[in-house]
């Protein structure tokens, strides 16, 4: 299962199962899972462990140097879980601190010329696609979507099931299932992405009533999450939304109201 022209450092650890194409390049400190495929013209390097069943496709460089002009040459670190997918030249980099990590969780899809800088935390089933870049330090929750060409800003925050349209770009936290759209602009609840989530109807127009308290009350942000404060039951997703507004160091992206007119709370 390795080609011929592969050259794979005698101390690489390589896992049963896998196959590693033509022309691939695994360094000495690198982890592979069982049953991962290796496409051709990859570089496999840094202190970068991989779980099972991780593909990557022609000319990935994964677990390379953070591009940091601070980084003095640390043995840093890269991890990454299982069932991930990275597409063609897809750069993930390792992190730039002895005591951080650069962390890819379960089931993400990274697709084409996509871009994780160092000390990024991606949780699982998150999807990037085309050209989408995070710089260093981004947190992803779980199953966020970033369309083609989005740009996220180092050290900003995105929740869970949040949503980025094609092009837009942020340097402020994405609340959990919201849209993205433009520069540093919401565009209400991904209501689509809920709904293929499951779910129920209860929980949309509970969320719906948090977004439009946090967001088109016309309260200042503080006295909005102040009369929101207890309203939500604990551990519902409205309660979630609330909560990483209330804790955001960076700003919370501003809500544009419906194609940039007047705020229409139907399409929350």
């Amino acid at each position: 299962m390795i080609h011929p022209t592969a050259v794979i450092h005698p101390g690489a650890r390589i896992g049963s199962g896998c196959s590693i194409g033509a022309y691939a390049v695994i360094d000495e400190h690198v982890v592979l899972g069982a049953d991962c495929v290796v496409g051709p013209h990859v570089h496999l390097t840094g202190h970068t462990s991989i779980g099972a069943r991780n593909r990557f496709h022609s000319g990935c460089v994964i677990g390379d140097a953070p591009q940091d002009s601070k980084y003095a040459g640390t043995p840093t670190r890269l991890r990454i879980g299982d069932d991930n997918t990275f597409r063609e030249h897809v750069t993930v980099h390792r992190s730039n601190r002895l005591d951080e990590t650069t962390e890819i969780g379960n089931q993400n899809l990274l697709m084409a010329s996509s871009h994780v800088g160092h000390n990024c935390i991606l949780g699982n089933g998150n999807t990037l696609a085309n050209g989408a870049l995070l710089a260093g330090h981004v947190v992803l929750a779980d199953r966020v979507f970033l369309s083609g060409n989005c740009l996220v800003h180092q050290f900003c925050r995105v929740g869970r099931l949040a949503m980025m349209q094609g092009g837009s770009a942020i340097s402020q936290d994405l609340p959990p299932f919201c849209m993205a759209r433009g520069d540093n602009g919401i565009a209400g609840l991904n209501v689509i992405g809920l709904r293929r989530a499951g779910f129920t109807a209860e929980q949309r127009l509970e969320l719906k009533r948090a977004y439009l308290g946090v967001f088109r009350s016309g309260l200042t942000r503080t006295a909005a999450l102040e009369a929101l404060s207890g309203r939500f039951p604990a551990g519902s997703p409205a309660l979630e939304l609330v909560e990483f507004v209330r804790g955001s160091r960076r700003g919370i992206c501003a809500d544009t109201g419906r194609r940039g007119g007047r705020p229409d709370p139907s399409e929350a």
